[in-house]
């Protein structure tokens, strides 16, 4: 039998275990995100993005809280895309979701389609501050998935080009025009590509993109080809179609025969994001979500030209949406912070941060967002395409087919199979998911 003495004993470690535990807890809470306010009602928000995106995103919660002191906003971050979704389905799973995220419209339909997802036409059909008609209809059209509107679009960014415009002057080449061609864009890359410091080694390129399906499909489009059978209801991609093939190639060569873009090691070891930063690339597709972080740059100038064209303009949509929690217990409070982040106001606060290329016409038509004082100066670069914006297929397994064929275009791209073997995987790899799609499970967790 245990002595009054160790009873006392066990029980001061009991304690101070428990007060242990208990703080290891609350300062992991505490790294989850920021409470902007005590009102009444707390939500959770969860966003993804740089250092700068998320301070865009605290900057419109206090916005909103000026606004609405009555409804605390506690934004739940976490930087990395496919980390963010895997949280996504983590927390939907266990029944703990957050009431307000935001979500890219390739990825949200995985979370409609189980049923975790409030769809907000209805909330939208009655509110006095927006209405359908004040948004851009690609991003609208976009966030629309069996009939039903399921998120707000924050932003309606095309694939534009960064430049560096001091390396240009250094190279002697003009500056993108609102109507180069592809043939213009190479000529622009191959310049600035060069060993400055006579080492052997290429430190200085022309160009940077991501070896990913998303980059290449603006030249697909643009080439007059197809990533899949049918926009609407796809079955198979067609990247074996001869106009896509011939695109596929183009976009592979940038690395594999023209060096105008860095090879594999050269892009582990500085990515090309960081190379822009560091002023030693001369262009980089992106959307407008580098703005933020571009705007640190202190060292040189820059600004954005639309995508170069091939026989035809194109460009392809990145939008990310506001979703509502179907198991949100605050749905009103969710839906007012919604509503009032995509009102005239709310996007005319988010765009002074340089984040998005606002959905609201009137925003993106107004100064808040056209400002030339701010780099880049060129902003209508990004909206003034905007007949030309496609979007990828809506469909819930396209995460996954995305990902596989990621796979295959970046093993295209840094030389170690040719485009026919990685069009042929890839085709053979997202067959089943194109097969299961109607009831593909709630995971998100696949590489962007």
């Amino acid at each position: 039998m245990l002595t009054n003495m160790k009873l006392n004993s066990l029980f001061r470690k009991n304690v101070l275990t428990f007060m242990l535990l208990s703080l290891i807890v609350i300062l992991l809470l505490g790294c989850s995100g920021q409470s902007s306010s005590t009102g009444n009602t707390e939500i959770s928000f969860a966003v993804f993005g740089s250092a700068e995106e998320y301070q865009a995103y605290q900057d419109i919660v206090a916005a909103f809280n000026e606004v609405h002191p009555e409804i605390g906003v506690q934004i739940q971050y976490v930087p990395e895309d496919d980390v963010y979704r895997e949280r996504l389905a983590t927390q939907f799973s266990g029944g703990q979701p957050p009431d307000v995220m935001l979500v890219d419209y390739r990825h949200y339909s995985v979370f409609a389609e189980q049923g975790a997802l409030e769809a907000v036409g209805p909330y939208l059909d009655k509110s006095d501050l927006i209405k359908a008609a004040d948004f851009y209809e690609q991003p609208m059209n976009a966030f629309t998935y069996k009939d039903q509107l399921w998120c707000i679009p924050q932003n309606i960014s095309s694939l534009v080009v960064y430049y560096n415009k001091d390396l240009f002057d250094q190279a002697g080449v003009p500056y993108p025009s609102n109507d180069w061609t592809w043939d213009d864009f190479l000529n622009a890359a191959r310049t600035p590509t060069m060993d400055v410091d006579g080492d052997g080694t290429i430190d200085q390129y022309g160009a940077s993109i991501d070896p990913k399906l998303i980059r290449m499909a603006p030249f697909v489009w643009q080439n007059g080809g197809e990533l899949v059978d049918n926009r609407e209801q796809p079955t198979q991609l067609t990247l074996d179609a001869p106009s896509t093939k011939e695109a596929f190639q183009w976009f592979v060569n940038l690395q594999v025969s023209e060096h105008v873009v860095p090879d594999a090691v050269a892009e582990s070891a500085i990515p090309g994001e960081n190379r822009f930063l560091n002023g030693t690339l001369g262009m980089f597709f992106n959307s407008r979500r580098a703005v933020p972080i571009f705007r640190t740059i202190q060292s040189f100038q820059w600004d954005v030209a639309p995508m170069p064209v091939g026989k035809q303009p194109a460009t392809i949509l990145h939008s990310d949406g506001f979703c509502m929690a179907q198991d949100s217990e605050h749905k009103d409070e969710a839906w007012t912070f919604i509503e009032y982040v995509n009102s005239v106001e709310g996007q005319t606060e988010l765009s002074k941060t340089g984040r998005i290329v606002p959905s609201v016409i009137a925003v993106a038509e107004s100064p808040a967002f056209l400002d030339a004082t701010k780099s880049p100066a060129n902003n209508r670069a990004y909206i003034d395409t905007a007949a030309t914006i496609y979007p990828v297929p809506v469909i819930p397994g396209w995460s996954a087919i995305e990902a596989a064929a990621n796979r295959e275009v970046e093993r295209a791209f840094y030389g170690q199979t040719s485009v026919d073997e990685a069009i042929q995987a890839a085709d053979q790899i997202t067959k089943e998911y194109f097969a299961r799609d109607a009831t593909f499970e709630l995971n998100v967790g696949e590489e962007e």
